[in-house]
């Protein structure tokens, strides 16, 4: 630990500025030297800040006095962080956020003094309908507003007002716009003035709206309706950091004002769609501070020096961070925070970026931020460049090492060219500016056309698409860059996908015909060659995959980040667990302060599409070494599905709550069973949900009935309704007791005595074939440990083995007379010798002998169940693996013949003889269990 006397002697030597105040006041020095080891806290600038407010309390102060007291202040807490700073005892994060709540408290404090001002000449301002006063909005911009501040910012500053009115309660009334706009002005004045003891800060107030010439202060309507009609791209970018600094946390007001602000600024910044455009807008926002920074560098070494707006600079890390939040922060919650090293740590939870990258970037920030420290401290100036001269350097170098450290020039210059590299290196990344990772697009290319020998179809399509109305509407630029778009995949199908190059072109054409009109999608496409080489990849793999990806167009954003997939494939469970926290994050925004669920539904779908999307890409081995079998698909798409389940029971409750004046924490007894493909887990892109819902409440509860009837039909209502983000499932509720005569939902008590045929109202054997395969989805868990016992209880039931074969069979003949096959080929599902054979065998032996061999109550799927079955000797061993196989071979041809948009699952058996011996295999098991064809004769 470094000692008093040294850590003041370092701060001497590196600071002219701390030389000549601790000469001006020697008594300092005691004082200083008995903080340089106290962090520097909210606490502490309190205590520094309390005589002020004391004074302020007792009328003790004018403006002269409280204009010097506040700067003496301000001098002691910067020699203070400096000490602190330049001995490396404290971390950035202190530096920083000190300052930034000094300046907090001073502005506090200034707004106190002047309102008491001017209340006791004008009044306060009043609001016009209801009795209170009238609030002076301050928004703290830049570094202000993300605590940011170094040790010689200036502050931005935006002055706001809620609502037009005249002021109350005074010698005289003049209006809200007058009052407030005094109160700025004096403000200002009493924190930026020079006088005999410095400046507290410089203000800045050029971000306001019109800047310089529009007026001082402005009401929140006037905000609005500048933001929403003027509003540039700049100033989304500036306003990511917009924080209301006053009414303070503790202000009575604070919670109505700060809503009412971000109620404005939110939609202003964050788009509800992911927004690419910003990309270019950035860049070309960047392009012009460069170039302003390049005249501001013509007497100097050259821009590289300047550490802030120079290449590999401080600006550039906060523009990448700001670039992903601009893009992102409308969909993801979790970007719309302030400062720059949270928002890096939540780009590297995304998956948005590597961890290798966030951590070169987080050093360099850290670097850079540190060295700006040491230039400004110097002379407390505002300045970010390096000094020319090699003495002048070396001192910097001096002051980055430490104190006892022997600085070095030729390793720091070292250091600092490093970091600006490597933070270069990551700019031009997700900026593109490297040109050749980018489309380039020659508008003299105009008579391009398809080759119409190696892409016949497309080529003829391009001739009639290019004299279409549509294509005559769009903006030229988006022509130029669809032409480009084509031209690129043509030459790069050619190349890589000859095979069925012409279909892999249309497939591409029917995706730009779908996203011509939104130019961010073209953008995608257009900046990032790795995204046009993954969506060729994925459209020449499948049909189903170009029709899916053509109507959710967002998902072009999945093909970028490809870093979820591999814990997607090798650590699902940890994956679903982080994909639901987030959507919970991102409902939980959406349906804050009762808003319309709309918002919430359409992030349900998202949600889905991309989740889909990205199995689909791990599937057909897009972006992983290689594809998925079909029964990983499966549990992925069946875990997904239980998680869109669980969110909306968990979203639809509390509304359902409300209307019958209960308690929408308490989770309700309800839950979701699934059946069918669901519930044995091999759900496919396409499937539906059949779903059966129970609750659990006592014969006397008649209200439980109704509640949770419409709980259910509000589920219902969530997941299928079409909305602008599209649909989520089919849902079928004809499995539940009596179908679709019966009520939909039942309790558990009704539930057990219908399925173990308590009554006259009794349960057929179909249904009880059913719920073999049926298991708990969402909702609360305790009712589906309940209906687990129930499922186990009806399957071990005692059955006559005649009569169940008998029933089995009827059933399969009624099953193959709904599904006629006239062609010769072989209906994988449903002909004889088909996955329906080998369900039903299973759903027999597991009926028959379920109450001699409990192990077969699992719900294990039909592979495993064979396995058991065969080892208690119910079929052959040989005939479990057959069997098995077989089954395992027909789900994933379906799957194959799917994603190729099939209608019919059906293949030739003269063409695929294995498929013929399974089929036979199957076919001779069936007869061997039921002792008849599975086909009516």
């Amino acid at each position: 630990m470094v000692s008093n006397e040294d850590a003041l002697s370092f701060l001497e030597k590196n600071s002219v500025y701390a030389n000549r105040w601790l000469s001006a006041h020697p008594d300092w020095r005691d004082w200083l030297g008995e903080r340089i080891h106290t962090p520097v806290d909210t606490n502490q600038i309190d205590q520094l800040l309390l005589p002020i407010s004391q004074d302020l309390d007792n009328g003790a102060l004018d403006e002269a006095a409280l204009m010097s007291q506040l700067r003496l202040s301000r001098q002691q807490l910067m020699l203070w962080i400096g000490c602190r700073d330049l001995n490396g005892i404290a971390s950035l994060l202190e530096v920083t956020q000190s300052l930034s709540y000094f300046a907090e408290q001073v502005v506090g404090l200034t707004v106190r003094y002047v309102r008491a001002d001017l209340q006791a000449r004008f009044g306060l301002p009043w609001a016009r309908t209801e009795d209170y006063e009238l609030p002076f909005l301050i928004v703290g911009m830049g570094k202000l507003g993300g605590r940011e501040l170094n040790l010689s910012s200036d502050i931005d500053l935006i002055f706001l007002y809620e609502e037009e009115g005249e002021t109350q309660h005074g010698a005289n009334s003049i209006s809200n716009h007058e009052w407030f706009t005094k109160l700025g002005r004096r403000l200002i004045k009493i924190i930026s003035e020079h006088d005999a003891y410095g400046f507290v800060f410089r203000v800045d107030m050029r971000l306001r709206p019109n800047g310089d010439s529009g007026p001082l202060v402005c009401s929140l309507e006037m905000l609005e309706e500048y933001l929403f009609v003027q509003g540039r791209e700049w100033e989304r970018y500036a306003w990511i950091k917009g924080r209301m600094i006053y009414p303070p946390i503790s202000h009575p007001d604070y919670v109505r004002c700060e809503r009412g602000l971000e109620q404005i600024i939110r939609p202003f910044v964050y788009r509800r769609h992911l927004d690419y455009g910003v990309i270019a807008a950035i860049r070309e926002l960047h392009a012009q501070i460069q170039r302003e920074a390049d005249k501001r560098s013509n007497q100097r070494s050259g821009r590289s020096r300047d550490i802030k707006l120079g290449r590999g600079g401080i600006r550039e890390i906060e523009f990448l961070a700001q670039m992903f939040q601009l893009m992102r922060g409308g969909t993801d919650p979790r970007l719309r925070i302030r400062p720059t090293l949270e928002v890096l740590d939540r780009l590297q939870e995304g998956g948005l970026m590597s961890a290798e990258e966030i951590e070169a970037l987080k050093s360099a920030y850290v670097f850079l931020r540190r060295l700006e420290h040491r230039i400004q401290i110097w002379e407390d100036q505002q300045t970010h460049y390096l000094p020319e001269h090699d003495d002048a350097r070396t001192q910097v170098a001096q002051a980055m090492a430490g104190p006892n450290q022997k600085g070095n020039l030729d390793e720091f210059m070292g250091a600092l060219a490093n970091h600006q590299n490597q933070v270069a290196r990551y700019f031009e990344k997700a900026f593109a500016l490297d040109e050749s990772t980018r489309l380039q697009i020659d508008a003299n290319d105009a008579t391009w056309q398809p080759n119409a020998t190696t892409f016949p179809r497309t080529n003829e399509r391009w001739s009639v698409w290019q004299e279409s109305s549509r294509a005559k509407s769009l903006p030229e630029k988006s022509r130029l860059t669809i032409r480009g778009l084509l031209k690129k995949a043509a030459h790069d199908i050619e190349a890589d996908h000859p095979d069925d190059a012409d279909q892999t072109l249309l497939r591409f054409f029917d995706l730009l015909e779908a996203i011509c009109r939104r130019s961010a999608y073209l953008s995608i496409l257009a900046e990032n060659s790795n995204a046009l080489q993954k969506v060729l990849m994925l459209l020449n793999a499948s049909q189903w995959a170009a029709q899916y990806l053509a109507r959710h167009p967002h998902l072009l954003d999945d093909l970028l980040s490809a870093n979820a997939q591999s814990e997607l494939i090798h650590d699902p469970e940890s994956y679903w667990r982080k994909v639901k926290v987030n959507l919970d994050l991102r409902l939980d925004d959406a349906l804050a302060d009762g808003a319309s669920p709309d918002h919430a539904m359409d992030i349900l779908r998202v949600t889905h599409h991309t989740e889909t999307f990205l199995i689909l890409l791990a599937d057909l081995g897009i972006g992983a070494p290689k594809g998925l079998t079909v029964e990983r698909v499966s549990d992925r798409l069946s875990a997904l599905a239980d998680l869109i389940l669980q969110a909306t029971y968990e979203r639809v409750w509390p509304a359902v709550a409300e209307k019958f004046n209960l308690d929408p924490e308490h989770q309700p007894p309800f839950a979701v069973i699934a059946y069918g493909k669901l519930g044995g887990k091999e759900l496919g892109y396409a499937s539906d949900l059949d779903l059966v819902f129970l609750y659990d409440a006592s014969p006397t509860d008649y209200a439980a009935q109704e509640i949770y009837s419409v709980l259910g039909k509000r589920m219902i209502n969530w997941l299928t309704t079409l909305t602008a983000a599209g649909t989520l499932f089919e849902i079928d509720t004809r499995l539940r007791p009596n179908g679709a005569a019966g009520f939909l939902v039942t309790s558990l008590d009704s539930f057990r005595r219908y399925q173990l045929r308590e009554g006259d109202n009794a349960a057929w054997v179909w249904e009880h074939q059913a719920i073999s395969r049926a298991r708990f989805a969402a909702g609360d868990p305790r009712v589906g440990a309940q209906f687990e016992e129930i499922r186990k209880e009806v399957l071990a039931h005692e059955r006559n083995q005649s009569d169940l074969k008998h029933e089995i069979i009827e059933m399969r003949h009624k099953v193959h007379a709904g599904h006629p096959n006239a062609s010769d080929d072989f209906d994988l599902k449903h002909d004889p010798g088909g996955m329906v054979d080998i369900e039903f065998i299973v759903q027999y032996l597991v009926l028959a002998y379920a109450r001699q061999y409990p192990d077969l109550l699992g719900n294990l799927g039909n592979i495993a169940l064979l396995g058991i079955a065969a080892k208690h000797q119910l079929i052959s061993e040989m005939d479990a693996i057959e069997i098995g196989n077989a089954y395992r071979m027909f789900r994933a041809q379906q799957h194959r013949l799917r994603l190729d948009g099939a209608e019919k699952i059906r293949v030739s058996i003269h063409e695929h003889p294995d498929f013929a011996k399974a089929k036979a295999s199957v076919t001779k098991l069936w007869e061997t269990v039921f002792g008849a064809p599975s086909q009516p004769i």
